[in-house]
C-alpha cells in the first residue's frame, strides 16, 4: 500500500482540504492525522471491519479499547445510552479539548471497537485539522495514536511515517501537536467520575466542576492481572516504549544526577551507548551518555510536549540505555510519570 502525504496549514484548515481523506474513512480505510494531543490513527468507529485494520496496522491487542472522537454533543448522544449530568459539565468546561468520558454504549458502536466491553471512550478533539476531518467524513472516527503498539506516541507526522509507511492509506501532516501527552480519561458510568489515564486535564481541574473525583489504582500499578479487561487505552500494556532500555531515578535530585552520573559512565566504559533525559536545570551537570533536554521543570508543558519525541531521538541514535529522571510534582507530574513508568516497564531505582 503506497501510503500518502497531504500537508495542510492548521492555521487555514478548509473542509474541501478533507474531501479526500473523509472519502478514505468512508470507504472504510484509515487516515492519520493531528489533534491537540498526539496524532491519531483514524477508521470509523461504527465499522467493525474498519476497527479490526486499525488493530492490525497497529499491532494492538484487540481488548485494549479506542476513543471515538466526535465533532459536536449531537454525536454524543448517538453513541451512548444516556448522558450523566456530571458529564455534561464537564464537557461544557473541557470539550473540544484533551478529555475523554467513558459512558454506556449505544448498539451502534460495535464491539470491535470498545475492546468487548459495553463501555464507550468518547472525546471532542480541540483541532482544527481533526474537527474539519470529523464533520466533512460525518463519521465518529475511532482513533488511537498513530503508533506501532507499545512505542512512544507520535507527536510529528515524520513519526507516523516511522510506524505506518504502507499500512495506511493516509497521513495528514499538520505540523508539531501542541500538548504531547495523550487525553485524561475519566469513567463517567459511575456515580463518582473516575480517573483511568492522567493528562492534561488534572484532578483538581475537574473537582471544580463537577466534586469529588477518585483516581484508578491501576494508573501507577505495575501489578496488572494478565486477566484484566482495561476500561481505556493504556491501563494494562506497556506503552510509550523506546528501543533502548529505559529506567527512571527517582529522589532528591543532586543524588539523582549523581547516580545517573554513575551507571551512564559505567556503561560507557563497557563500550554502550547511554542516553540520558534531563531538564534545562541539570543538562549542564551531566558528564557522560548523549544527553537531551526534555524542557524546564519550570514549565510542564514543555515537559509534557517533548517527552515522546525525546524517546525517538534515542531510537534514532541507537541508544542501548537510557535513564531520566523522575517528574512527580505540579500539575502535569503524574501524567508525565505515567507515561515515563509505562515506558520503563517500571524501572525506578530510588536514591
Amino acid at each position: 500500500m503506497n501510503t500518502k502525504i497531504q500537508v495542510i496549514d492548521k492555521e487555514q484548515v478548509k473542509l474541501e482540504d478533507m474531501k479526500e481523506a473523509a472519502q478514505i474513512l468512508k470507504n472504510g480505510g484509515l487516515v492519520a492525522f493531528p489533534t491537540e494531543t498526539v496524532y491519531g490513527l483514524g477508521g470509523d468507529g461504527l465499522r467493525e471491519d474498519a476497527a479490526k485494520k486499525i488493530y492490525q496496522a497497529k499491532g494492538r491487542p484487540s481488548d485494549n479499547p479506542l476513543i471515538i472522537h466526535i465533532a459536536d454533543m449531537d454525536m454524543l448522544g448517538k453513541l451512548v445510552t444516556e448522558i450523566p449530568e456530571k458529564a455534561k459539565l464537564l464537557a461544557d468546561k473541557f470539550w473540544p479539548g484533551p478529555l475523554t468520558m467513558i459512558f454506556q454504549k449505544s448498539e451502534k458502536v460495535p464491539l470491535g471497537t470498545t475492546g468487548g466491553l459495553n463501555t464507550v471512550a468518547i472525546r471532542m478533539p480541540n483541532h482544527p485539522i481533526a474537527l474539519a476531518l470529523i464533520r466533512e467524513s460525518n463519521i465518529a472516527i475511532a482513533a488511537p495514536s498513530a503508533n506501532t503498539s507499545g512505542r512512544p506516541s507520535p507527536t510529528l507526522a515524520k513519526h507516523v511515517m516511522e510506524d505506518m509507511d504502507g499500512k495506511i492509506e493516509m497521513i495528514i501532516d499538520g505540523g508539531a501537536v501542541g500538548i504531547g501527552i495523550e487525553s485524561t480519561i475519566v469513567d463517567m458510568t459511575s456515580e463518582i467520575p473516575v480517573i483511568l489515564r492522567p493528562g492534561y486535564i488534572t484532578k483538581a481541574m475537574l473537582e471544580e466542576v463537577v466534586g469529588k473525583v477518585e483516581i484508578d489504582k491501576a494508573i501507577l500499578s505495575k501489578n496488572i492481572d494478565k486477566n484484566f479487561k482495561p476500561k481505556a487505552p493504556g491501563m494494562k500494556y506497556k506503552h510509550y516504549a523506546p528501543k533502548g532500555d529505559l529506567t527512571i531515578y527517582e529522589g532528591d535530585i543532586e543524588k539523582v544526577v549523581d547516580a545517573i552520573n554513575r551507571i551512564a559512565g559505567e556503561k560507557e566504559k563497557e563500550g554502550v551507548k547511554v542516553g540520558i533525559i534531563a531538564t534545562e536545570e541539570t543538562k549542564d551537570r551531566y558528564k557522560a551518555g548523549n544527553v537531551v533536554v526534555v524542557g524546564s521543570r519550570k514549565n510542564e508543558a514543555e515537559i509534557a510536549q517533548g517527552l515522546y519525541r525525546v524517546l525517538r531521538d534515542f531510537d534514532d541514535m541507537q541508544v542501548e540505555y537510557i535513564y531520566s529522571e523522575g517528574f512527580t510534582s505540579g500539575q502535569l507530574g503524574n501524567a508525565i510519570m505515567n507515561r515515563l513508568l509505562k515506558a520503563a516497564g517500571y524501572q525506578v531505582i530510588t536514591v
